[in-house]
């Protein structure tokens, strides 16, 4: 298996096999190990899941062929060999620049084009259910605004609203310039279930200052609700849930989740007016 491999050797099979060239330097994660590498003298990457959760994303990578995610090249087993971005821009630089309303249109963009109906088989994926479980027992050890977004969760996944496959962690930094190909995602969790779940984590991004700044979390509500036909009361039940289990997997990190608990806060105040 890959994840039993040494670095070193992780991707020599695959360079192999698929006739590729190392164009820098490895990066290996808790869950994957990524290499920048030339196909066919074009720029890729190529990426080799350790955990599940990363073959489930290959798979929805796959499945999307290009629509609105960035092309799949090749995709074995573990690995997957994908185009690399290799223009400029940054949704992250571009909200920290005062484009925040603009970045927030762009991810409203191809979020739709993830959405959009496919006429194969959807790949097996977990459900958001299993996505929220750590959320209630966080909220019980923890109490505070947790309480609240355990509860708000619970409603909403008794009751779901356009289920559809989610990417699961669009957030500046997975959204790409592809340049001519324009703005495509990465490295998708998987998931099934409401599609208003994959506009709440945004909001949380691309950094604290900018997700905490006054008045930010009123005005991209504005925006993203009008950019992707959302009801903006619903989404603010959506970020109140996901900001609450955002904190949760922050903890069982070892992580401070003070960022995640203060905008948990502030979407709870905003929703009670």
């Amino acid at each position: 298996m890959a994840d039993q491999l040494p670095v070193e050797t992780m991707f020599d099979d695959y360079l192999a096999r698929w006739e590729l060239t190392p164009d820098g330097d490895p990066i290996v994660t808790r869950t994957s190990a990524i290499l920048p590498v030339r196909s066919a003298g074009l720029p890729a990457i190529l990426k080799i899941a350790t955990v599940e959760e990363e073959k489930a994303g290959a798979r929805l990578m796959s499945w999307w062929d290009g629509g609105g995610a960035a092309p799949v090249v090749r995709h074995g087993e573990n690995a997957l060999l994908l185009a690399r971005a290799c223009a400029g821009r940054s949704l992250a630089a571009m909200a920290k620049a005062g484009n925040d309303g603009e970045a927030s249109r762009i991810i409203c963009d191809v979020v739709a084009k993830l959405h959009a109906k496919r006429p194969r088989p959807v790949p097996q994926l977990p459900s958001l259910e299993h996505w929220f479980a750590p959320l209630r027992p966080a909220a019980d050890t923890h109490g505070g605004v947790l309480r609240l977004s355990a509860t708000v969760a619970a409603a909403l996944l008794e009751a779901p609203e356009d289920a559809t496959v989610l990417h699961g962690d669009i957030h500046h930094g997975n959204i790409l310039d592809f340049g001519p190909s324009g703005w495509l995602a990465i490295d998708p969790k998987g998931l099934i279930g409401e599609r208003y779940f994959d506009y709440a984590n945004p909001f949380c991004n691309p950094d604290a200052v900018t997700a905490l700044a006054p008045g930010r979390l009123r005005r991209q509500i504005d925006v993203v609700s009008r950019s992707a036909g959302l009801n903006p009361d619903r989404l603010l039940d959506w970020i109140v849930a996901w900001t609450g289990l955002s904190a949760a997997f922050l903890m069982q990190d070892g992580d401070p989740p003070d960022d995640a608990l203060e905008l948990a806060e502030r979407a709870a105040a905003e929703r009670r007016r």
